[in-house]
């Protein structure tokens, strides 16, 4: 991958043309055989990690003056560490294909004039000549050795450069997203939202469903542009050609799930049902519930008020062990009220989009990624006072 970035990038080009050990790995540029000293003055190697931001699929930039150092506290000819380097020691997580690469520590040296580097190539010699000076001094010791280290497989899951998470330096966390099929039950306004959400996380598949086609009501309570020849195409369409260039492991299937949707929930490990009928979700429930799927359930009810529209937007989840418990508890009605306004196509796209907001947010409390003090089963946000109440799954 390092090499169709230096097709791209001419500083990356410089950097393999000079010699550095030039890979890329969890969307970071890393820069192996970096010689150093060590605190008794011997001869030890290192490597450079840098963050790499994203311009568009093929270009890439550099975001700042500093770098991630793996090695340990580099010194000078005289004994003593460099100066001038900043940071301190800290931690990244890279992929099994860099476990050689250990980070240790991180550097902040800004160029004294400029007060940046205008690219990567500018940024990695600066420090190159900082930490590997004293090395190639004392022990003739090159960081030119035009070697081609291995490096990651290219990522399974996005078409593009995952960068939000490199920079953000939450790579370990997302790996509890591995090995996820998560199915999105209902395409409509708050499941447009939450199969956005889902698109973007980095689960192993996403699998949508939704039989009714999408009209222009709907396109008032959904996510993205919307082309007009989307209009009277099935919602399975529509959103798979929205997001089919994002992501591998994408599908979406112009069906209703019920009992007897075994191909479409086979190997399934979570699932979130969006349905705006009540009579229509216990089929699902009794086929989720069956194959041992946790789940979560969305909803909102809204009636007429003095002063507009009132009501509540709720998420409830379903562990496995216990869902026909959650179920026997009613948070999610299971029949119609002809008086909630959502059913007479009110147009309510934010509270769509707060409510896939919340479920999606749980989903990843439960997964690890986001902490979560809560426990809690069942969470309603009243939209007229703008506050919630969770009720725990800890709790009668």
């Amino acid at each position: 991958m390092s090499r169709q970035l230096a097709s791209h990038n001419d500083d990356i080009r410089r950097l393999i043309e000079k010699g550095f050990a030039v890979s890329e790995d969890s969307n970071y540029l890393v820069v192996r055989d970096i010689p150093y000293l060590d605190t008794n003055l011997a001869l030890a190697t290192g490597s450079f990690v840098a963050t790499l931001v994203a311009i568009d699929e093929h270009r890439v930039q550099q975001d700042d003056h500093q770098v991630w150092f793996a090695g340990g506290v580099p010194h000078g000819l005289d004994g003593r560490p460099i100066p001038n380097l900043g940071g301190g020691p800290c931690s990244l997580h890279l992929s099994p294909a860099a476990s050689d690469v250990v980070v240790e520590r991180r550097f902040s040296n800004k160029p004294l004039v400029a007060q940046r580097f205008d690219d990567f190539f500018e940024k990695i010699e600066s420090y190159t000549n900082i930490i590997a000076g004293p090395a190639m001094e004392r022990y003739d010791a090159s960081p030119y050795t035009f070697r081609i280290p291995d490096e990651a497989a290219k990522d399974p899951i996005f078409k593009f450069r995952d960068t939000l998470t490199s920079r953000g330096e939450i790579t370990d966390l997302t790996t509890c997203f591995h090995g996820e099929v998560v199915a999105v039950i209902g395409l409509g306004g708050t499941g447009s939202y939450v199969l956005d959400f889902m698109v973007k996380t980095p689960v192993a598949e996403v699998r949508a469903f939704d039989a009714d086609r999408f009209h222009v009501h709907n396109a008032f309570r959904s996510p993205g542009y919307v082309d007009p020849s989307e209009f009277d195409k099935t919602k399975a369409e529509v959103y798979l050609a929205r997001y089919d260039n994002f992501r591998h492991g994408l599908s979406a299937k112009a069906t209703y799930i019920d009992g007897s949707s075994e191909d479409e929930l086979s190997g399934v490990t979570f699932a979130f049902v969006c349905v705006d009928k009540g009579a229509s979700r216990a089929d699902i429930f009794q086929a989720l519930v069956e194959r041992k799927i946790p789940f979560i359930d969305v909803g909102m009810g809204l009636k007429r008020k003095d002063q507009g529209l009132g009501g509540m937007v709720r998420v409830t989840y379903f562990p496995s062990e216990h869902s026909e418990e959650v179920i026997r508890k009613s948070h999610a009605p299971q029949q119609d009220d002809p008086e909630d306004l959502y059913r007479a196509k009110v147009q309510i796209g934010e509270l769509n989009a707060l409510n896939a907001a919340l479920a999606v947010t749980r989903y990843k409390q439960l997964r690890g990624f986001y902490k979560d003090v809560s426990d809690w089963e069942n969470l309603l946000f009243d939209t007229t006072d703008l506050k919630s109440v969770g009720v725990s799954t800890r709790e009668d």
